[in-house]
């Protein structure tokens, strides 16, 4: 195993002072091996010393995606990346011989940050469909009413509106910022546009919003405890998610069988 730091991401050169962390490599992305305690301590270092950091969830959609995007495996090292799902599991398993400590999925690990910060937060919404984050962040104000919660745009912006979108979060940089474009579109643009100044943490949360929104159901507890939640997304959206998870998962089980088995070359 190598150690994963975090990096100030103002200046991409120092790293920041922050614990390091034991990480595991799943199909080119490291994946930090932490239990949700420990995830939920680092980011609130990053939080209390104004520390940016660049957060991703790493499924084994994104790790398919990765292992055909040199440029977007190299963006990832400068995030702190979690392990989410069971594809990831079993990537550890066959790789290293044991789970990582916790499936830390961002649906259920940004509310459980937000429960866990006593300071009050200034927390951004960036993404989803029209009207989504609106009402994503009219339940966040509900659930978490100590923080708040504001929307910068829906997902579909122009281009031309992207400077302008930029331009307000760096004159009123929120603690979170919360980017739902899908996998990879938010990490890429995570990577390539925000900086401390825009955000100190800048997280990549997939569907959260249609959930908290109620736009989609979240699959029941029995199934979240089994880890198939994925299933239960595919039957309720079999059309757009089929290509993710029926070919999807096998490709990414035989990528981790590959690796596991291809010949190592000799000792230098």
């Amino acid at each position: 195993m190598t150690a994963i730091s975090f990096f100030d991401m103002s200046s991409h050169t120092q790293p920041a002072d922050h614990p390091d962390h034991a990480r595991r490599d799943i199909g080119g992305i490291e994946v930090a091996v932490l239990d949700s305690a420990q995830a939920l301590a680092a980011l609130d270092t990053a939080l209390a010393r104004h520390r940016h950091v660049k957060l991703a969830f790493c499924n084994a959609n994104l790790v398919n995606l990765a292992a055909v995007d040199a440029r977007l495996q190299e963006q990832l090292k400068d995030f702190l990346v979690l392990a989410d799902g069971i594809g990831v599991d079993i990537g550890s398993r066959l790789l290293y011989g044991a789970s990582f400590p916790a499936n830390l999925n961002g649906t259920d690990f940004i509310p459980a940050l937000l429960a866990a910060q006593n300071r009050p937060l200034r927390v951004t919404l960036l993404g989803g469909q029209p009207g989504v984050a609106e009402r994503a962040a009219a339940r966040l104000t509900q659930d978490y009413p100590r923080h708040r919660f504001t929307v910068l745009s829906h997902g579909y912006f122009a281009q031309s509106e992207e400077a302008g979108l930029l331009a307000q979060l760096a004159e009123n940089p929120p603690d979170l910022l919360l980017v739902a474009f899908g996998n990879p579109l938010q990490e890429r643009w995570i990577a390539e546009k925000i900086t401390l100044q825009h955000a100190t943490i800048a997280a990549g949360i997939g569907a959260l919003f249609d959930f908290l929104a109620g736009e989609v159901e979240r699959a029941p507890d029995v199934l979240r405890r089994l880890r198939l939640e994925w299933l239960y997304r595919l039957l309720l959206e079999p059309r757009r998610l089929w290509r993710r998870y029926v070919l999807g998962n096998p490709a990414f089980l035989l990528r981790m069988l590959r690796i596991r088995f291809q010949p190592r070359g000799p000792a230098q």
